[in-house]
């Protein structure tokens, strides 16, 4: 499977919108230019102060032909984003003065863009924290209808091909939530499911992982786990998963015959959730290096619509992969 070739193709197929909000940064500007040309993108707007934005690309000999560039701060959807904005946080002490101030920060005009239609898709975070991006998403943009919990996944690709999908599959939370509540798991999963609907083009098939497989061990982190899967099955999520299962439990289907007799997911398992943060940053990174697997991501996963955000260390191929991946979303 080759992960890039297969989000830019999507992309291209159905060019949607794209706002970045870090429009006077070097890579930004860069890969603007690439979206355009290759038309990844239908169209890409660049945010900050138009003149920063344009010494900036002369700087780095950037042509910004066919490239849009907004200044939040005289832009004449001002009031329109800010009355918005003060509607959405009002129960929070947000006064119409001061939305109308923090409306212009570009983290927080971009996600406002895609809120009202203006923009399909936002991708930020190559001057901004993660922390960053993720207040302004949630506050803007917010989770999916029926979740609460915005999280992340990884697209792991060239593993062994008797796992997953022809050796790919989805590590969910791998970047996000240090340590989900039993109700945050659950969410992730459903949101997982969604990822590897979009990312694998196949239905999923998820397994919850722990250090016990079916009350092997009895822990408070087990019993987390358990909760997360009974909370799963209330909602009758439209998916395939089982737990807690230990890992090789969830893998590899003579093992599964042993820990978990009829699991439904035996020899199926596309999709792997790990209990919190520290198992699957590890997880991912042990695949990838021990393993030689390549690992895409983090992608942002439970937004109402289509955000991702970037390594303040990330290369403009790094940046025009997410962008198409983000852009590949858009329903």
């Amino acid at each position: 499977m080759n992960f890039v070739v297969e989000m830019k193709n999507k992309a291209v197929s159905a060019p949607k919108r794209l706002v970045l909000p870090e429009g006077t940064e070097p890579r930004i500007l860069k890969t603007a230019r690439i979206l355009v040309d290759e038309k990844i993108a239908a169209s890409v707007t660049l945010l900050g102060k138009i003149a920063d934005i344009q010494e900036a690309a002369k700087a780095e000999g950037v042509d910004l032909k066919g490239i849009l560039t907004v200044s939040p701060g005289a832009d004449s959807n001002l009031s329109k984003y800010a009355d918005e904005f003060y509607e959405l946080r009002k129960h929070k002490g947000m006064t119409p003065e001061q939305a109308r101030i923090d409306i212009t920060d570009t983290l927080r005009w971009g996600a406002m863009m895609v809120r009202m239609g203006d923009a399909d898709a936002m991708v930020g975070g190559a001057a901004n924290t993660t922390g960053d991006v993720l207040r302004a998403g949630l506050a803007i943009i917010g989770t999916v209808p029926g979740l609460k919990t915005a999280s992340s996944c990884f697209v792991m690709t060239d593993m062994d091909s008797q796992y997953g999908k022809e050796g790919s599959m989805i590590f969910s939370d791998c970047a996000v939530v240090p340590n989900p509540t039993p109700d945050q798991l659950a969410d992730i999963a459903v949101s997982a499911a969604n990822s590897c609907r979009e990312f694998l083009n196949t239905e999923p098939v998820e397994a919850l992982l722990s250090f016990s497989t079916k009350g092997s061990a009895s822990h408070d982190d087990v019993t987390k786990i358990q909760t997360a899967v009974q909370i799963l099955k209330t909602r009758n999520p439209g998916f395939v998963f089982d737990g807690e299962l230990q890992a090789d439990a969830a893998l590899v289907p003579s093992v599964t015959d042993k820990k978990a007799p009829n699991s439904p997911v035996k020899g199926k398992v596309n999709v792997l959730i790990f209990p919190e943060l520290s198992s699957g940053n590890i997880g991912y990174k042990l695949v990838q290096r021990l393993g030689k697997a390549q690992a895409f991501g983090p992608f942002l996963q439970g937004f109402a619509k289509p955000l991702s955000d970037l390594s303040r260390g990330a290369s403009v191929d790094d940046i025009v992969t997410t962008c198409a991946v983000t852009l590949s979303r858009v329903k």
